[in-house]
């Protein structure tokens, strides 16, 4: 009797994947699961205009002279409506910058997928605990700010996990244009969560928690189910090389180009004695341009996170053209400023690669960033072309730098004689840099909650002396560059322009 045919797979599923299948694979899934990250981060920002004080003109003729609503959700509302928001981003992000100073040492000990699924599965809950406040009709502020802080403990956990996964795949080669695309999730991830935000604002600020929250719990399934921290997990094999912890924020493009200056760095490691420890914190803090480089990505970090988590506020209590946007308008018009940082990240790497000079370009970009910003405060009302060009130059402006002033430091310390070829001196420099830079992220919009109380003017005056000091700190950096490109016979025309 003839057996029944049974039905099987096609053999071809079941041959191992090549290394490109696998390298993709792990680039679309940890620039969605980062993207996701980033999504939730933005509610905050998009319903500020709703939880705090609607401001209204007093007088019709007159638009500079303001009052306090009562409109809002407390303990937002009220005159002290901006403080209570402004505090709300501090307990965020303080509890962000110290989660990254332990997510590193324990992702180096647990499994990656594993420890980046229970960050983005947490983020999840704590984003969608938030927005519960609405339907539960919670008015504590130590709810939130107590939701916030754990948020924010979950959120660290994301950024070096995608990092060390993908130095896992790639190491410190390949990091060619699609690296720098990868790195765009970071501003993609602002767009969408944005625009989810805003479209749902009209059935109540809670909708916009809850679907950014439900959306990065998906993604952490995905993540769970088909992420591959490893490549010897599934058989293949790389050269050995050594992983590096990137900042948050710094174009793996740029890295690529700090790789031949760090060379003489990596080659000398092999021949350190163990007992060359890692330096004192007082001591690092000596080290040259150190100081130098912290305080610049500290005013740098400054006024980009301002932008982040009170520009959506901004545009709905500026009219434009004489007319209030909606709340909801005024969130998804936000994106253009990110669009305007995802061209002025490529924009700004493409220059420094050409000009080899990163230094040169970032305190270019922060030069341009201050009559931007003075432009868009002074005309941006005046018709919503003005107003959507001066935001997307200014976007661009100011987030363009941001990798490059990062990836300077790593090229300047990488080749110092005080510590090359000590990597735990690096480290404890490179801490240093990023700990600082992150206090001024938490203090930036700690700041606009309080300032904008006494008018926005007030809050452009200090966003603009930010990017005056952190274009200042850079001029030393700048004015060496330019020395080695002249003593190299290039730039020639600058030397001849100088005499």
């Amino acid at each position: 009797m003839q057996q029944p045919k049974t039905l099987t797979l096609d053999p071809n599923l079941n041959k191992p994947k090549p290394l490109l299948f696998h390298q993709i694979s792990v680039l679309l899934l940890t620039f969605f699961a980062y993207a996701s990250f980033h999504a939730s981060r933005k509610p905050p920002s998009i319903v500020k205009s709703v939880l705090g004080p609607d401001i209204q003109s007093a007088n019709a003729t007159s638009s500079s002279i303001q009052t306090l609503d009562s409109a809002g959700w407390a303990p937002f509302n009220g005159s002290n409506g901006p403080h209570r928001l402004g505090e709300l981003d501090l307990a965020f992000l303080l509890a962000y910058s110290a989660g990254m100073y332990f997510s590193g040492h324990i992702g180096d000990r647990i499994n990656l997928r594993l420890f980046l699924t229970t960050g983005m599965s947490g983020s999840g809950l704590f984003t969608v605990l938030f927005g519960l406040g609405f339907w539960l009709d919670v008015h504590s502020l130590g709810f939130y700010v107590f939701v916030q802080m754990f948020c924010g403990l979950f959120q660290s956990i994301g950024w070096p996990c995608v990092v060390a996964v993908v130095g896992n795949w790639f190491g410190k080669k390949k990091r060619g244009l699609i690296m720098g695309v990868w790195n765009s999730h970071t501003s993609v991830g602002n767009i969408i969560g944005s625009v989810i935000a805003s479209s749902v604002l009209g059935f109540g600020w809670g909708w916009s928690f809850l679907l950014p929250g439900i959306l990065i719990m998906v993604v952490a399934v995905f993540v769970f189910l088909f992420l591959v921290v490893n490549p010897k997990d599934v058989g293949l094999e790389l050269e050995a090389e050594e992983v590096e912890m990137i900042v948050e924020g710094v174009s793996l493009v740029n890295a690529e180009k700090i790789e031949n200056e760090e060379n003489e760095l990596i080659e000398s490691e092999h021949s350190v004695s163990d007992s060359f420890g890692a330096i004192g914190f007082l001591e690092a803090w000596r080290l040259p341009n150190v100081a130098v480089f912290a305080f610049c990505l500290f005013f740098s970090k400054l006024v980009a996170y301002t932008f982040l988590y009170w520009l959506p506020f901004y545009i709905r209590h500026t009219a434009v053209a004489g007319v209030h946007m909606s709340h909801k308008i005024a969130g998804i018009l936000s994106t253009i400023f990110d669009i305007g940082g995802v061209i002025g990240g490529i924009l700004a790497g493409y220059t420094s690669d050409m000009l080899e000079a990163r230094a040169v370009t970032s305190f270019v970009f922060l030069f341009l960033s201050i009559p931007a910003l003075v432009f868009y405060r002074i005309y941006g009302s005046i018709s919503m072309f003005a107003n959507t060009t001066l935001m997307f130059l200014s976007g661009l402006l100011v987030n363009g730098p941001y990798s490059l002033i990062t990836t300077a430091v790593a090229a300047d310390l990488g080749t110092q004689s005080l510590i090359k070829g000590n990597s735990r001196a690096l480290a404890t420099v490179t801490a240093i840099i990023d700990g600082t830079g992150s206090v001024g992220a938490a203090l930036g919009p700690l700041l606009a909650g309080y300032i904008s109380t006494r008018g926005w003017n007030s809050v452009f005056f200090v966003l603009i002396l930010s990017l005056s000091i952190a274009g200042l700190l850079l001029i030393r950096v700048v004015m060496n560059e330019i020395r080695v490109k002249l003593n190299e016979g290039k730039w020639l025309w600058l030397g001849k322009i100088v005499h």
